[in-house]
């Protein structure tokens, strides 16, 4: 009668040699060098010894000294620009505090964010999550095996760095209405966009003080295709004045809009958010909220390090930084 296997705790490198088919020194790199064996065989491996609950003794090791000097940054989409000046300010503050940045891009997919935490975790000593898609419940669950910080939305009890989003808006429509527009319409993004639903309510908040009419389109999704599809919805309304949920869709809506003969500022305004590079390059430059997305980056690698050091604030509350509006050619008089 054959043994089985030791499960749990109990399970050892030969354990997992043994129902993998391969060697015990075939686990071992598997772990610790991973480029030296083929990506079906690690991953075989990997599912083996995640259903016999083996750790690697280096990923324990690593958990449990937590000096590998490697912080984490998770995006929503790495083909967003408005995570590349984030990404530049971590690695910038993380090499000279001595650490080294992994990057983690979620494709705008709960599930994979959520799976690539799980795999990384042990790895780093700290994280940044920019513009999460996972609920709060499960980011405070992260916060507690090393220290986080959440870029680009609010989760109580954890420390985060957001735009000042209010005042972003309220600059935006005071530029609208200085136009003689009276009818702004926000154009929205994805619904389990924290900054989206804060957009929103800020339009909503200054169309009651300022006194103009507020609309809403959408949500569609936070990239150029997203802003070429909703074209049409805006076309066929006639609407006259647009706040973007981020300058993507902003530059995807003006070519929508342009495929249909509407002249951008002439016929319609449109507002970004995010100054991204582009922004300045399109014709007509886009008009836009900018935020100073390199310091967004460096301040939260700043704060994980000091986490590490024993500096920990009590400081729950969100650390806001300030925004400016940029007035480029895609806005007009009414």
């Amino acid at each position: 009668m054959v043994n089985e296997p030791g499960t749990g705790s109990d399970a050892t490198i030969y354990d997992v040699a043994r129902v993998a088919g391969v060697s015990p020194s075939t686990v071992s790199r598997a772990f610790s060098r991973p480029g030296r064996v083929s990506a079906q065989t690690a991953e075989k491996i990997r599912q083996v010894a995640e259903e016999l609950g083996y750790r690697s003794r280096e990923v324990s090791r690593t958990a449990a000294k937590s000096t590998t000097k490697v912080l984490g940054l998770a995006v929503a989409d790495i083909t967003n620009p408005f995570n590349f000046r984030v990404i530049r300010g971590c690695q910038a503050a993380a090499a000279e505090a001595g650490f080294v940045v992994t990057l983690n891009d979620a494709q705008e997919s709960e599930a994979l964010e959520r799976e690539m935490l799980r795999r990384s975790l042990p790895l780093l000593d700290g994280l940044i999550v920019a513009s999460s898609r996972l609920s709060d419940t499960e980011l405070r669950t992260v916060a507690k095996q090393l220290p986080v910080v959440i870029l680009n939305r609010r989760v109580a009890g954890l420390h985060c760095i957001i735009p000042d989003m209010a005042h972003g808006v309220r600059k935006a429509t005071e530029h609208l209405l200085a136009l003689d527009h009276r009818n702004i319409t926000y154009l929205a993004g994805p619904e389990a966009s924290w900054a989206d639903g804060m957009r929103w309510r800020a339009m909503r908040d200054s169309a009651k003080e300022l006194g103009f009419t507020e609309h809403r389109v959408g949500p569609f999704a936070p990239t150029l295709q997203g802003g070429r599809g909703a074209a049409e919805v805006i076309a066929a309304r006639r609407l006259k004045a647009v706040v973007c949920f981020n300058d993507l869709m902003a530059i995807g809506l003006m070519q929508g809009l342009a495929e249909r003969g509407i002249k951008v500022p002439e016929q319609i305004s449109i507002i970004g958010f995010d100054n991204i590079f582009a922004s300045a390059l399109v014709t007509p430059g886009l008009t836009t909220v900018a935020a100073p997305l390199t310091m967004l980056g460096d301040s939260a690698v700043r704060y994980v390090v000091a986490s590490l050091a024993g500096h920990k604030s009590a400081e729950t509350a969100p650390v806001s930084v300030p925004v400016r509006l940029i007035v480029r050619h895609s806005t007009g008089p009414a």
